[in-house]
């Protein structure tokens, strides 16, 4: 069992690291990146530690990240969307240094290279917290809120964890003029969270009553 999971995650790795790859390096003509070689490092370093930490210690978390299959069709827009987004995002970036449209100072990519550090050290704070973490939206049987740790100051930590990572990927990758493109992030995580409230508040015991407590969804005094 634990080894046809170790295979899943292997194989979901390799497809990641091929496609960002290709995304990367293809629109920029040249493997000669340094940019795309520390956003890859970013990115695929810590994957590769947190999957054999959730394999070990909780192969069963691992399994619901794995999952890909969003059945509601609200959902299945949001993945769309963010799919496009990506692709756009990426390809630019990659053009940007290919053609040299706007160089930005070196020490740009590394902050944000830390600033998605500390992202993904959020996200996996998260997934320690939170075992019922699946990447569909879906109430889990035996499922229970959880309103402790980042969860007693915001609904959605995970989420905030991702939009840290996910906004900081064209200054990693030296581009400013792709950052609009993935500023539209948070915009789409919006209609993905109004959508997964419902079904938690509907489906999800104690929800309701967790929302009246918690009133920010992803940024203090903010949202």
């Amino acid at each position: 069992m634990r080894a046809r999971l170790a295979g899943r995650a292997l194989a979901a790795f390799a497809a990641g690291l091929i496609a960002v790859g290709l995304l990367i390096f293809l629109p920029a003509g040249t493997f000669a990146y340094p940019c795309g070689w520390l956003f890859c490092g970013v990115l695929f370093i810590p994957m590769a530690v947190m999957g054999t930490v959730l394999l070990i210690r909780h192969p069963a978390l691992l399994e619901k990240r794995l999952s890909r299959r969003e059945s509601q069709s609200e959902q299945q827009m949001v993945v769309k969307l963010s799919a496009l987004m990506f692709l756009l995002g990426f390809i630019l970036c990659g053009l940007d240094f290919r053609f040299r449209w706007l160089t930005l100072p070196k020490w740009i990519p590394v902050a944000a290279a830390v600033i998605f550090l500390l992202g993904y050290l959020m996200y996996a704070e998260v997934l320690r917290e939170n075992a019922y973490l699946s990447r569909t939206v879906e109430v889990q049987e035996e499922q229970k809120v959880i309103d402790t740790g980042l969860y007693g100051i915001i609904r959605h930590p995970m989420y905030t964890a991702t939009i840290l990572m996910f906004c900081t990927i064209p200054l990693v990758l030296g581009s400013v003029i792709a950052l609009p493109v993935f500023l539209l992030y948070p915009v789409i995580l919006v209609r993905r969270i109004r959508n997964e409230e419902q079904v938690l508040s509907e489906g999800l015991r104690g929800y309701r009553d967790y929302m009246k407590k918690v009133k920010y969804r992803l940024f203090p005094y903010l949202w």
